[in-house]
């Protein structure tokens, strides 16, 4: 029987109301930046004027010049839609107008500062919120955040800089953008244009050189939006890949050591951390076990310490019970699950005997997986 190609496997009734969703909703591009100052603002507003010139209607919602001169020239020719005024304790305060947005209907939006927490009074909480609804009305949105502003890297933030960021997006909204764009800048660079006040009012430059704008500080925020844009980009890529090849593809290792009950097992693990540690990838642990190996003091203690292990290098321990299956076929599915790009073994114990009648562990994986790199370790090394 011929097998099916799975593009025409036939959609379900929720699969096609979600497309039908999803090609009614407007396209989200992001800019992204590692700190304040890189150049986000002023690189949509030059795609924004872009935009203008090949005759497309796009207007500002918001946008934050914090006084900085290049910036405010670009907005000039621009239309605006107007602020929403909302009152709160006796003064009067100006977010975004959702709700005119909507009924001006343009083909294309701006708006600045996603991460901000709109003022008591108004629809939505977070601004994100408002380009949500306006995502949801199907018009086109150009916005931007910092890197420290993601939800999930809140706590790397705060350990690296020492300020806790209150104003956060969730990571789901940010898989949402059709398009990240990275706005990035050397830690030298920033910090000479904070010095010439190109960033802030001069009251705040010093204090910033001091705190917040370290070139260490820097640095790291700068590591961090490379890699979360990174990460971004393999998941896209894997999304779209995942029936179509076989095997990773991706801007990012991910290496997966595979352990079992011997004397290697631990310097296994030391072995794949040393090298996920050099190429700066996220390591797997994985160990196969059948049901014979069940109630066995030595192995549950074997499997703390490799738990402990794992904990010790921030790998992700995975133990697969083998259910009448191939050692190497528990390790391709892994691999494939987790989208591996180099598989670590110790030398096999088998018998060249052993290899011609069961045939060996590293031919399977190699012929049942691609662009998959296979690292045999020495029992001595």
């Amino acid at each position: 029987m011929k097998e099916s190609h799975p593009y025409f496997k036939r959609k379900t009734p929720e699969e096609l109301l979600d497309e039908i969703a999803l090609s009614n909703r407007g396209k989200l591009k992001l800019y992204v930046g590692a700190a304040p100052g890189v150049g986000k603002t002023y690189k949509m507003l030059q795609d924004a004027l872009d935009l203008r010139k090949e005759g497309k209607d796009i207007v500002i919602g918001l946008i934050e010049t914090h006084g900085r001169k290049d910036t405010e020239e670009q907005i000039k020719d621009l239309e605006f839609v107007p602020l929403l005024p909302i009152s709160y304790k006796d003064r009067t305060f100006y977010e975004v107008n959702v709700k005119a947005i909507i009924e001006r209907n343009p083909e294309f939006i701006v708006i600045d500062e996603l991460a901000h927490s709109n003022i008591t009074g108004s629809k939505h909480l977070k601004r994100y919120m408002d380009v949500e609804e306006i995502l949801q009305a199907g018009i086109n949105v150009l916005s931007a955040v910092n890197i420290q502003h993601l939800e999930s890297v809140n706590d790397i933030v705060q350990q690296i800089t020492g300020v806790k960021v209150r104003e956060r997006i969730p990571d789901t909204f940010l898989s949402k953008a059709n398009e990240i764009q990275l706005i990035d800048v050397t830690p030298e660079t920033l910090r000479k244009r904070l010095s010439e006040g190109k960033i802030y009012t001069r009251d705040k430059i010093e204090r910033s050189l001091t705190h917040f704008f370290t070139t260490a500080n820097l640095s790291a925020l700068r590591e961090l939006a490379l890699r979360e844009v990174a990460d971004d980009v393999d998941e896209r890529i894997e999304q779209i890949s995942r029936e179509v090849v076989n095997g990773p593809i991706g801007v990012n290792e991910k290496i997966l050591v595979c352990i079992h009950y011997g004397p290697t097992a631990e310097k296994l693990i030391r072995r794949g951390w040393r090298m996920a540690n050099r190429l700066k990838a996220n390591m797997y642990i994985l160990t196969v076990v059948d049901e014979a190996g069940k109630n066995d003091p030595q192995k549950e203690q074997k499997m703390k310490e490799w738990t402990k292990l794992a904990e010790q290098f921030n790998a992700t321990f995975i133990i697969e019970e083998k259910k009448h299956r191939k050692p190497a076929t528990v390790i391709v599915e892994v691999a494939k699950r987790y989208n591996i790009t180099q598989i670590l073994l110790g030398q096999s114990a088998r018998t060249r005997w052993d290899e011609i009648r069961k045939g060996s562990i590293v031919n399977m994986i190699m012929r049942d997986t691609s662009n998959i790199d296979i690292h045999i370790v020495a029992d001595g090394r």
